[in-house]
């Protein structure tokens, strides 16, 4: 094994993210005394995370290709404001070989993988192929990329319908369709290859299989320079709408303890086959018929739902991260690591818990929740403006219980007690899950939404006429006036009010 060869701490870390996740890291940052710098488009100037860090700067116009995925000028503010290092979070440039070998090039630290790790697990065919070699069980499917209609009807009829065809550069539920028969194979097959090109710059396609009613389940894993390698166990991610996740927990109620520790040892072997540095995710489909399981992808970052692992295992992966590209040696041993208790997670969203369509517009009200072992990553706050151009998440809350029933019922009151108002947002959705008898027995699978399923409104809604909310909204901004008008008269300034406190200061 190699000589640790630490540096000395960061003085400050540039946050190339926004929104819980750019908080998240502020907080890490915080406890280890590392002074933390923002960067924000036009549309998040009001967002939490500009004021919660020790400096800000503007990247430039609401789309992300304009100012968060715009890395030269990231960079630019980076060494400006002599940020020795870059966090990326997850989303934008997080998995991006070009922004991490850029930051090489200026000397500041990418705090995550080598850029070769991501160039060979970022695209689906290579780490398919480099999982082959490592034996780790895969899905049937092309051996290749599928680059014409008569080779991918060729896949399918040797494979067997229904098949899922893949944009190999894709993730974010962008570039895949599922195609159940012959007929639908040439429609599907082009808009693959469309949305490849139009998301990802790549048109390259692959088929697979496609396993009925899976389950995702998904392995935590962790190396540092040295050749230390570990996993922190699985979470499971069924609970999905429209391939992206909304509820996870952990541990999976779908896996025995032989089990679990055969997808764990599969993950470790995955990410050991390329030396792999620092947080990353193996991804599994797994068939609670058979038992069987199939590597799916990896993703080279922290992941959103890191939360649950972080309450069950009790290790903080973002200081782990932060350490970790120091060169510090993992801070503990795969023999020292144990589930304690479960965990669940809810991705609050401002969407239409129907049509899951976003709802963006200026939050009235919002009061999170709160009690024991109950945390909630936020960045909502009454009158900031949910803007449309990024992704509708803007909180997640976790629950920690001793069992799996009592970390659902801390969720099921964490989500009466959460108050929001002002846009739509899926916390009803949320609700309705817990109490689905799916969920309860944890026989729930990524088409369990799509299956029979659907919101039970609250009967207050059903029984009240709309014009009585008319009414009381109406007198809620009349009386609402009235305040405002009093406290203009009789209630002193701000500045006023901090000026005296600083001369009693003095």
């Amino acid at each position: 094994m190699l000589t640790p060869d630490i540096r000395p701490m960061y003085s400050k870390i540039l946050i190339a993210n926004r929104g819980e996740i750019a908080i998240r890291v502020i907080r890490a940052c915080r406890e280890l005394n590392i002074k933390t710098v923002a960067v924000f488009s036009e549309a998040d100037r009001d967002s939490l995370h500009v004021f919660l860090a020790d400096e800000a700067y503007p990247i430039g116009p609401a789309p992300s290709k304009e100012s968060y995925l715009n890395y030269p000028k990231i960079l630019e503010v980076a060494k400006a404001c002599k940020a020795e290092a870059v966090h990326p979070g997850y989303g934008f440039l997080s998995e991006n070989i070009h922004f991490s070998k850029a930051c090489a090039e200026m000397g500041i630290t990418f705090i995550g993988p080598k850029p070769e790790h991501i160039q060979a697990m970022g695209d689906k065919l290579s780490a398919k192929n480099l999982m082959k070699k490592a034996n780790v069980p895969l899905v049937p499917g092309s051996d290749g990329p599928v680059e014409t209609l008569e080779q991918a009807q060729k896949v399918c009829q040797l494979i067997g319908y229904p098949v899922i065809i893949k944009a190999s550069a894709g993730g974010g539920g962008k570039g895949m369709r599922v195609v159940t028969e012959p007929s639908g194979l040439e429609s599907s097959f082009r808009a693959c290859q469309s949305e490849g090109l139009n998301y990802f710059a790549d048109s390259t396609v692959y088929i697979e299989k496609f396993v009925t009613d899976p389950k995702h389940i998904e392995v935590q894993v962790f190396g540092d320079l040295y050749g230390n390698l570990v996993h922190l166990f699985e979470r499971e991610c069924s609970i999905q709408r429209r391939h992206q996740k909304i509820i996870e927990e952990t541990p999976s109620p779908s896996l025995t303890e032989p089990l679990r520790q055969k997808i764990c040892k599969a993950a470790v072997t995955a990410a050991q086959s390329i030396n792999y540095l620092g947080a990353g995710t193996i991804e599994f489909i797994f068939d609670s018929n058979t038992k069987e399981f199939y590597f799916m992808e990896m993703n080279t970052r922290l992941q959103v739902e890191h939360p649950i692992t972080e309450y069950v295992v009790g290790v903080d992966l973002v200081k782990e991260q932060i350490l970790v590209s120091l060169g510090h040696p993992l801070s503990f041993k795969q023999s020292e690591l144990k589930q304690k208790g479960h965990a669940i997670e809810c991705r609050v969203c401002a969407e239409d818990p129907v049509t899951y369509q976003p709802s963006p517009g200026v939050i009235r009200a919002c009061r999170h929740p709160q009690g024991p072992f109950v945390r909630v990553d936020s960045y909502a706050y009454p009158g900031y403006e949910v803007p449309i151009y990024y992704d509708p998440m803007i909180a997640k809350i976790i629950t920690w219980g001793e069992t799996r029933q009592e970390a659902a019922d801390r969720m099921e009151r964490s989500l009466t007690e959460f108050v929001l108002t002002g846009i739509k947002s899926n916390i009803i959705l949320h609700k309705t899950i817990l109490k689905h008898p799916k969920f309860l027995d944890g026989s729930y699978t990524t088409q369990f939404i799509e299956k029979n399923f659907e919101i039970i409104e609250p009967d207050l809604f059903k029984e009240v006429d709309d014009h009585v909310f008319l009414i009381i909204a109406g007198i809620h901004a009349l009386n609402d006036r009235k305040n405002k008008d009093v406290r203009q008269h009789n209630i002193p300034a701000n500045w006023k009010r901090i000026g005296r406190r600083m001369q009693l200061r003095i």
